[in-house]
């Protein structure tokens, strides 16, 4: 049976599937199990993945993962290609291998994104680790806390200077690093190892899709958009290297950034911070009060709503419908990865600050 197999290559990648199915299936099984997936995954697998994977990578100055993604839509490219070519020529046995192929290919890429990142999907929540499991709150409150935040970020935006915002982005890249590390030696919920940010090549792309920054899985790197307004660089760096720390869900990266940024001593990235950490608030306050909502932003200084303008500006001039259909894929793999409320899952970042407000 097994010569059989080996030597019909149409029923090996069959078995293939089936054996991959399989494992995929059994490591799912684990999803249900945050505390065991806290344990020997979080607290264990991936960290030895990181001692191995971030000080080699770190050696790198480009993204591993850009190039890893690149050679991958091209080698999709080329794939459909030749199985449209095999069709065309009613070679199907060959066009069916081929196939099957590209579906072995998908199943590995699913089974090493769980193993090597996506599995920190599944441990237990932010507000669980960080005891911050009061995340209900009052309008009243939100209004509090909203009008505090403003209250920082005028404070940190007066203080930040013309050299500030001139820094290269190097300097802005260490400046974070430095963050999460002094943060990491305070805070085991925060435990870094070598963390490292990376300028990406697909920025012209990420423009376009409406991106400031990503996560690759495969290599462990955090990558940014390097060339979007410089006082949102210093926070998108802090979330994606949360996202290297262990922070899976985005509005626990969105903390994670917010707290690492706001303990720094950068007056750009206390600003950065607070200026996101506005934004989010300003629009759940909208939703809430809209009468509360003018009155509040009637006290945000003109140097901060002239660096909203500003944002909203950049990407307006990249708007368009390829945008639109990431944010869709996006969506649904959100809502595929324990995040039920997909993109809207961004916008929860307000309760863990609301929570951590409330505690002190």
């Amino acid at each position: 049976m097994r010569k059989y197999i080996s030597k019909n290559p149409l029923l090996k990648r069959i078995v293939t599937i089936l054996l991959l199915a399989l494992a995929i299936f059994m490591l799912m099984m684990l999803a249900d199990h945050p505390k065991v997936v806290e344990r020997y995954y979080s607290g264990g697998f991936y960290k030895l993945l990181c001692w191995i994977f971030h000080p080699i990578l770190n050696l790198f100055p480009f993204s591993i993962g850009d190039v890893l993604y690149a050679i991958v839509i091209i080698a999709i490219v080329w794939g459909f290609i030749r199985i449209v070519k095999l069709l065309f020529k009613k070679q199907f046995e060959k066009a069916a291998i081929s196939l099957l192929g590209w579906v072995v290919g998908a199943q590995v890429g699913v089974l090493a994104f769980y193993l090597f990142w996506g599995m920190n999907y599944f441990r237990p929540s932010a507000a669980e680790r960080l005891n911050l499991r009061d995340t209900t709150f009052t309008t009243a409150d939100l209004k509090a806390v909203t009008k505090l935040l403003i209250d920082s970020a005028n404070a940190c935006r007066a203080r930040v200077t013309a050299a500030d915002l001139a820094q290269s982005n190097s300097t802005i890249y260490q400046t974070a690093v430095n963050a999460v590390n002094a943060l990491s030696a305070d805070s085991v919920n925060f435990r870094a190892f070598h963390p490292g940010i990376k300028p990406s090549m697909l920025t012209f792309f990420m423009n376009y899709m409406g991106t400031s920054g990503y996560y690759n899985p495969f290599t462990s790197e955090a990558q940014i958009n390097y060339a979007m307004p410089v006082f949102n660089r210093p926070f998108v760096a802090c979330h994606e290297m949360s996202h290297q720390i262990g922070y899976g869900a985005e509005d626990e990266a969105d903390f994670a950034g917010f707290i690492i940024g706001i303990n720094s001593k950068d007056r750009l990235l206390r600003y950065s911070a607070y200026h996101l950490a506005v934004d989010e608030f300003m629009h759940t306050l909208r939703r809430r009060d809209t009468t509360a909502h003018k009155e509040l932003k009637a006290m945000i200084s003109k140097q901060v709503h002239q660096d909203f303008v500003i944002e909203r500006d950049y990407w307006i001039t990249y708007e368009n419908k390829l945008g639109a259909i990431s944010s869709i894929f996006y969506d649904n793999f959100l809502k595929a990865n324990n995040q039920p409320r997909g993109l809207a899952t961004y916008n929860r970042m307000v309760l863990l600050v609301m929570a951590k407000y409330k505690g002190h």
